[in-house]
């Protein structure tokens, strides 16, 4: 998509597969001294050993500082720090974990719908019960403490609920959920024994006036002992979206919350399965949780970069939303954060038989069209799912903002073809 990686990430990561390069006077020193000390907790010196299955100690430590600084000092632990190859190795490893049981005791886990599909293919391919509840588009995607209770209830009657996901940013709805929000999602969780896992990869992604990332984990502490010594949790983050975008060195993290001590020996068991995450996406980690610090070197380029690449999705994603919404029969609510727009597109119904006809969803047929058509690949709303009767698509806002704006235009123009080509 043309986004350039952030330059102090890149020189220290180069430092540490080539260590030839600390010699190197091309490159500053705080970026050497990462290196060194990253290559010092690795085996060998070198990251092409092995590391601890959890994780490279004093990266986990680092992971920690950076929790407590980001939640106002609210302690954390690094042995409750579990690194991972990406944030989805994490959330699949926790859902192997919490599943069991057969028939009608057989695990339920409460997935958002529209979702992203890791979720129902990881539960899927565990044999678990995917009980959906539905945000409300209406109000941006918002999350109502009555729905999960009417999907719980229902899923009662056939399977055992035990877990609840939130995404936060959301993916692909793009909404952040707010304070109060969080806290009634809390509560729920509380009051039906539920496991909750919060996926948080979004969360330097918030674009919107007046709304803010807050942490599951911070708000949990701040609602007091009752729910902080009792809510069991983890939260999970990555280092492949945010300013960074680094996704193929698959790095990320799960930190545990008032997870009981066997089953948290459970946990590290079946992490040391896997052996241990890539130890490059554990550098790579450490470098996000620690980044240049303002009387370093490399500070000032770093702030830079990452300033403009936060900005740039900012105008992006502003961008998107109101040129969506000047197209008729296109709905768009505001892209709050993460990195997609999820519009509601109204279809023809000679649109929606065709479809039915050829075996395809209507947005299936609607984003084929255009890809043949317009060479754009968006993914259609059936893929994520949606209220019944209604259709979507959802589409990156990644892409420099000049291509954008070309992207944007012609799924305008193909939408306009493509209603009047079935009216």
């Amino acid at each position: 998509m043309g986004q350039k990686p952030i330059t102090f990430f890149r020189q220290v990561l180069a430092l540490c597969a080539y260590p030839d390069l600390l010699d190197d006077n091309k490159f500053p020193e705080d970026a050497k001294q990462r290196a060194r000390r990253i290559l010092g907790a690795c085996g060998g010196h070198s990251i092409g050993a092995y590391s601890a299955s959890q994780g490279i100690e004093c990266i986990r430590q680092d992971v920690s500082r950076y929790i407590e600084k980001r939640d106002g000092g609210i302690p954390s632990n690094p042995d409750n720090i579990y690194l991972s190859t990406g944030a989805s190795d994490a959330i699949v490893t926790m859902l192997k974990l919490l599943v069991c049981g057969e028939g009608p005791d057989r695990t339920g886990v409460m997935i958002s719908i529209p979702q992203y599909p890791l979720y129902s293919a990881a539960l899927a391919d565990l044999a678990a019960v995917q009980i959906s509840y539905y945000l409300d588009e209406d109000r941006c995607w918002g999350l109502d403490v009555a729905e999960l209770k009417r999907a719980l209830s229902a899923a009662r009657t056939h399977c055992n609920p035990r877990v609840i996901c939130i995404i936060n940013p959301g993916n692909p709805t793009g909404q952040v959920q707010s304070r109060k929000c969080i806290e009634d999602v809390i509560r729920f969780a509380k009051e039906e024994h539920l496991f909750l896992m919060a996926d948080e990869v979004y969360q330097d992604n918030v674009y919107a006036e007046g709304c803010k990332f807050h942490s599951f984990k911070k708000v949990l502490f701040e609602m007091g002992p009752e729910f902080s010594s009792t809510v069991e949790m983890a939260s999970f983050h990555s280092t492949s979206k945010c300013y960074m975008g680094e996704c193929g060195f698959r790095g990320g993290y799960m930190e545990v919350i008032n997870m009981d001590p066997e089953v948290k020996a459970q946990l590290t068991k079946l992490v040391s399965v896997r052996l241990c995450p890539p130890v490059t996406g554990q550098a790579l980690l450490e470098l996000v949780v620690n980044p240049p610090q303002p009387d370093e070197p490399s500070y000032s380029t770093f702030m830079k970069e990452r300033t403009e690449v936060l900005a740039a999705l900012a105008e992006k994603a502003g961008l998107t939303e109101k040129t969506f919404n000047t197209v008729p029969g296109i709905i768009c609510n505001p892209v709050q954060g993460a990195m997609y727009t999820f519009p509601r597109i109204t279809l023809p119904q000679r649109a929606i038989d065709t479809a039915k006809e050829e075996g395809l969803a209507p947005d299936m047929l609607y984003c084929m069209r255009l890809l043949e058509e317009e060479g754009i690949c968006l993914v259609p709303g059936s893929g994520f799912g949606q209220r019944e009767g209604t259709y979507h698509f959802r589409m990156t806002i990644l892409p420099p903002t000049e291509k954008l704006k070309v992207v944007l235009q012609k799924i305008r123009d193909f939408h306009v073809r493509f209603t009047k080509q079935f009216s």
